[in-house]
């Protein structure tokens, strides 16, 4: 469905990321990921699930707080790739901490790597895809774009501020063939998500399972995390023709938090 298609997917080495850029390449696009940390294994992970449609993959580990390092990524997705038509803005960063004790250099880093990243990535790869005609940018938001919670100001903020660059960008170009769209998850059982359970058994006294139920609970109605497969599917919809006409949502795949 998207052979001959280039995506680039931000903090793509694990997790969310890494699960929508192997969901990509299963559909035959290109793929460039993005991020810290050991990339061998994920770059080969999404080799094999592009494996029957030969897809090419590369990475670039630039760090996304810095604008002229994204300039470099961005570059480095079209002169080895092809030019991006598919933009996945993933990378993010936490911190969780009450407004008045929250270190100011840990809001400038939230802000620049959850929000500010993204805007510079889309401004650098809107005019090839406008020159093409096509082209998809997905933004992972969070339910905190559309909801917030307690001690994480700069993130909910971030989320915030990404849910609303969405909608402006979606604007700008409802008429170029390029649609824009953020995608809201709840709970998603990536390695952050499972440093929260390990710390939650410990502090209540109980097994993994448990720890997880309580997490879910306090939140999810469904009791069930998200998958990054399932994050992947909703991506790869989001490219096809069937979502031609989906332009500024955000789309939340929560297990019905939102919905309370």
């Amino acid at each position: 469905m998207l052979r001959g298609k280039t995506a680039l997917v931000t903090g793509s080495t694990s997790g969310i990321g890494l699960g929508i850029a192997q969901a990509l390449a299963q559909a035959g696009a290109n793929v460039m990921l993005n991020g810290f940390g050991d990339h061998e294994g994920p770059v080969e992970q999404v080799r094999q699930a592009g494996a029957a449609h030969g897809v090419r993959v590369g990475f670039h580990g630039a760090d996304m707080s810095q604008p002229a390092q994204i300039a470099d990524l961005l570059q480095a997705t079209t002169s080895t790739l092809g030019g991006c038509d598919i933009l996945v803005n993933n990378a993010g960063i936490q911190h969780v901490s009450p407004v008045e004790d929250f270190p100011a250099e840990r809001w400038d880093a939230i802000i620049a790597i959850n929000l500010s990243s993204a805007f510079h990535t889309t401004r650098l790869a809107l005019p090839g895809m406008k020159a093409r005609g096509w082209g998809r940018i997905i933004n992972l938001a969070s339910v905190h774009g559309l909801v917030a919670s307690a001690n994480k100001s700069a993130y909910v903020a971030a989320k915030h501020g990404l849910v609303g660059l969405t909608k402006a960008v979606a604007l700008e170009n409802a008429t170029s063939g390029v649609t824009v769209n953020a995608i809201c998850p709840g709970w998603v059982l990536t390695p952050l998500v499972q440093k929260q359970v390990d710390a939650r058994a410990v502090a209540d006294g109980v097994d993994g399972a448990e720890a997880q139920r309580r997490l879910l609970a306090e939140k999810q109605p469904s009791l069930q995390f998200t998958t990054p497969e399932q994050l992947g599917a909703l991506a790869v919809f989001l490219c096809s023709d069937a979502a031609a006409n989906v332009q500024g949502q955000a789309w939340s795949l929560d297990g019905g938090w939102t919905a309370q």
